[in-house]
């Protein structure tokens, strides 16, 4: 069991490597545009950008899903066959939707709220959305093939250009709100270029009957699961917008990613654990090893949530050559940032709790249970936004992540029961309640020694509160490390 559980945990690792550092680089725009973009301007990005989340899902229409589920179990040149038929399907759909967004694209932007000059602006995400719905299929490719290492590679590329071309556009030929398009449409291009000789390689003319209706008949769903999961995403900042103004958008955008060392473990965990327990669901312990799995992973998360809600005013106040991390007008926001990580952690029990759906190809369910967050969403920014403002919207993704992560658990348990370990799960809710209430007592003051001191002080309280009730166990810390030296000589993935 440890042997897979490491084994995936290598797979994470890659893959988290490259969400590390890419979403780092990516992070570091969020004090970039403080600085080069008004609140305004950065609430227009962050209107924009939700809906692009919208209509990718439209845009991929869950093949990505279908693909990794009917090619688990093929071989040589049945995989070229599982390849071609979604990859050659997005293509097609993909190019005409992007036509029609360029062909309407004024009244389009008249709908969304940006008047009739944002046309540039929808044809800039148009061309964005046909270029990254292009290698939704080599990517989810490369990850079924374990090739995390080629998969991290390209993703970080993409990124690293996205990043360059942000500061070549925005610092020396000063554009606004443009010039962050055209650089992610840079980046989405020079991606499709990068891939597409191994896509081409993948291609094949002998196409098997039925099989598109199968692949639709499974992912079909995932357009209405994921159009309802994107909103828990973004649908706060449009309602936050006609609610309050752009500014406090801007900010609450800018905080909002704060968020992001939780994302970015529930996100290199996901790219991990989907070809993971689509391997191994047929082993006889399964589903003892996916319950170890759950444990080790809520652990991780906790971890991380302690640690961000700690520090994060500390890395909001760091100054560097006079200049702070973010600027002292987005301060106010950091308000929301423990909420927004606790509602990953419940992002992070839905990506586990799904395994069953999946597995019996059950995924009429993920409409329902994905609608009912996405309701409750909604409902619940317009009920708390006009009370608590930004921290109404912070409340309301909470909301909707709970009833999301409940919501799957309970059909995706009765197809494929597993016996989690909650006494252990309500333990490590116990020591971070322990730990966060400490912190909000004695309330250390930000970029001070002390303050710093009583937080690491609290961190390593919250370790020893792990052994203490017991979550970890020496033993199993010792069988583990074994696992890990009997490993290391293993030949890694490529």
């Amino acid at each position: 069991m440890y042997e897979r559980i490491l084994r995936l945990g290598k797979d994470a690792s890659i893959y988290g490597l490259s969400s590390i550092i890419g979403r780092f680089l990516n992070f570091l725009l969020v004090p970039f545009y403080t600085h080069y973009l008004a609140p305004a301007e950065y609430g227009v990005v962050a209107t924009l950008y939700s809906y692009i989340a919208f209509a990718f899902i439209i845009y991929g229409y869950g093949m990505e899903s279908a693909f990794m589920r009917y090619v688990a179990s093929q071989q040589g040149e049945e995989r070229k066959k599982i390849f071609t038929v979604p990859f050659l399907s997005v293509f097609a759909t993909s190019l005409v939707l992007s036509l029609l967004f360029i062909a309407f694209s004024e009244s389009v932007s008249f709908w969304i709220g940006l008047g009739t000059n944002g046309a540039l602006y929808v044809q800039l995400a148009a061309a964005i959305l046909f270029f990254d719905a292009l290698v939704i299929i080599p990517f989810a490719a490369l990850r079924m093939d374990h090739k995390a290492k080629a998969f991290a590679g390209w993703k970080i590329f993409n990124i690293v250009v996205n990043v360059l071309a942000n500061i070549f556009l925005l610092v020396f030929l000063k554009m606004k709100v443009e010039g962050v398009l055209l650089a992610n449409l840079i980046a989405s291009l020079l991606t499709v270029a990068v891939l597409s000789p191994s896509a081409r390689m993948l291609l094949t003319f002998d196409l098997p009957k039925g099989l598109y209706s199968q692949l639709l008949k499974f992912g079909l769903p995932y357009v209405p699961a994921g159009l309802a999961s994107v909103a828990m995403h973004v649908v706060d900042r449009p309602i936050l917008k006609s609610l309050t103004d752009e500014a406090t958008v801007g900010i609450y955008q800018a905080n909002y990613r704060l968020g992001i060392m939780m994302m970015l473990v529930v996100s290199m965990f996901d790219y991990a654990w989907r070809p993971f327990y689509l391997s191994h669901y047929q082993d006889s312990d399964a589903k003892q090893l996916f319950s170890k799995v759950f444990t080790y992973f809520m652990t991780g998360l906790g971890l991380v949530f302690v640690v961000v809600t700690l520090f994060v005013e500390d890395l909001i106040r760091i100054s560097f050559i006079g200049a702070y991390f973010f600027h002292p007008e987005y301060w106010s926001g950091v308000v929301i940032v423990p909420w927004i990580l606790f509602a990953y952690m419940f992002a992070g029990a839905y990506s586990n709790f799904i395994v069953g759906v999946t597995i019996e190809k059950k995924t009429q369910y993920l409409p329902l249970v994905t609608g009912l967050g996405a309701v409750a969403n909604v409902a619940a920014n317009y009920l708390l936004i006009p009370i608590y403002g930004m921290m109404g919207a912070a409340y309301a993704t909470l909301i909707s992540y709970v009833v999301m992560a409940v919501g799957i658990y309970i059909p995706s348990n009765r197809l494929f029961h597993i016996e989690y370990e909650w006494g252990k799960i309500f333990r490590i809710a116990l020591a971070i309640v322990g730990t966060i209430t400490l912190f909000l007592t004695f309330a250390p003051s930000p970029m001070t020694v002390e303050g710093i001191a009583v937080k690491v002080l609290l961190m390593a309280m919250f370790l020893v509160l792990l052994f203490v009730l017991r979550v970890i166990d020496i033993s199993s810390l010792l069988q583990f490390a074994r696992q890990v030296r009997s490993s290391k000589d293993a030949p890694e993935n490529l």
